[in-house]
């Protein structure tokens, strides 16, 4: 496939909208076009030893879950190794991709092979995604009746604000009168400007209509998940079932106060993902990281806490993402995944 052919693919999949906005998501570094994509490398994190790994196995486009360019790079040199990363890639015509909190929103995503290692439950986004272009233009919508004396006037004040969009005029009988219904879309700064302005005329204001637009959320999609298991679960009996599922030998736990291993801990709410502040009212938190401090604030309230370090509840998504992406791809490239890609921490 033609590298921009498979990056429409890949957004397509999962679109880059759906990305956090502090996240640096999408195609990250091009060969010079054309360039065909033949061995797409799938990996968690890409390091210097994944990325001559890469090579070796003559891939054409590496798709990184965590973007290796995430601060602006002010060179490119063989100095440090995110810098060597680029160079490596440009020289061996590799391009690089990434998904990063796309994959974490999408209900075919990062948190959704997350809830599987709990068994038969339902799950529901702790933040949900919104339309990301839905309303095209504005925060706010303004409408108001004018008549025939004061439209003229107001139209023309109101065109000379910045950052109005979508004004429109439509004729309306308000009260037996024949007046002209005026509706416009605006920022938040153009807004305090409109009411401004039709203040100045009471009539006006008084029959002004101020709407927030909001984006419709996106059903099954956002961050983290609230799951609800279809019967009780055990802290131990939860813990050996996350650890099976992220095929990891250990895990950290944190014992909510008045809480026992053997004692039931995931019924009927458990929490998964990031972003988790706001939310201690459930019995257990299964996260990739916490801060010292919020788990002794889960701990005081009876909330057990199992961690699982950052890296291992992605990495093992990697096998069902190459899977998925064959189907959506039609087989028409070769998907691997890495063999080298691992947690830079262990247990010793």
């Amino acid at each position: 496939m033609n590298l921009r052919e498979l990056v429409s693919a890949l957004n397509d999949f999962a679109s880059p909208a759906l990305a956090e906005s502090w996240d640096n998501v999408g195609l990250l570094v091009e060969p010079s076009p054309p360039h065909n994509v033949n061995t797409l490398f799938l990996t968690n994190d890409l390091t210097e030893e994944v990325m001559e790994e890469a090579v070796q196995k003559k891939a054409d486009l590496v798709l990184s879950y965590h973007p290796p360019i995430f601060t602006p790079l002010k060179r490119v040199t063989w100095k440090t190794w995110k810098e060597r990363l680029v160079v490596r890639a440009l020289e061996n015509r590799i391009g690089i991709y990434s998904p990063h909190t796309a994959y974490d929103a999408i209900p075919h995503g990062v948190n959704n092979w997350l809830t599987k290692g709990l068994g038969a439950c339902t799950s529901a986004p702790l933040h949900p995604s919104t339309v990301p272009s839905s309303p095209a233009e504005g925060t706010h919508r303004v409408e108001f009746c004018a008549d025939a004396e004061h439209l003229d006037a107001v139209l023309s004040k109101i065109k000379d604000i910045p950052e109005i969009s979508c004004l429109t005029t439509l004729p309306a009988r308000v009260e037996g009168e024949e007046q002209t219904r005026v509706s416009l879309n605006c920022s938040q700064k153009a807004l305090l400007e409109v009411v401004a302005l039709l203040s100045q005329n009471s009539l006006l204001y008084h029959k002004t209509e101020i709407l927030l637009l909001q984006k419709p959320p996106l059903p099954h999609t956002g961050m983290g998940r609230l799951c609800t298991l279809s019967e009780p679960l055990s802290l131990s009996d939860t813990i050996e079932r996350i650890k099976g599922h992220l095929q990891l030998p250990h895990v950290r736990v944190a014992v909510g106060a008045g809480r026992t291993l053997g004692k039931w801990a995931c019924k009927p709410d458990c929490l998964l993902g990031l972003a988790l502040q706001g939310h201690r009212q459930h019995e257990c938190v299964h996260d990739r990281e916490m801060s010292h401090h919020d788990v002794l604030d889960a701990v005081a309230n009876g909330i057990s806490v199992i961690l699982c370090e950052h890296s291992n509840t992605e990495r093992g998504f990697l096998s069902e993402l190459r899977d998925a992406l064959a189907v959506h791809l039609q087989n028409k490239i070769n998907i691997i995944v890495s063999e080298k890609d691992r947690d830079p921490l262990q247990v010793v």
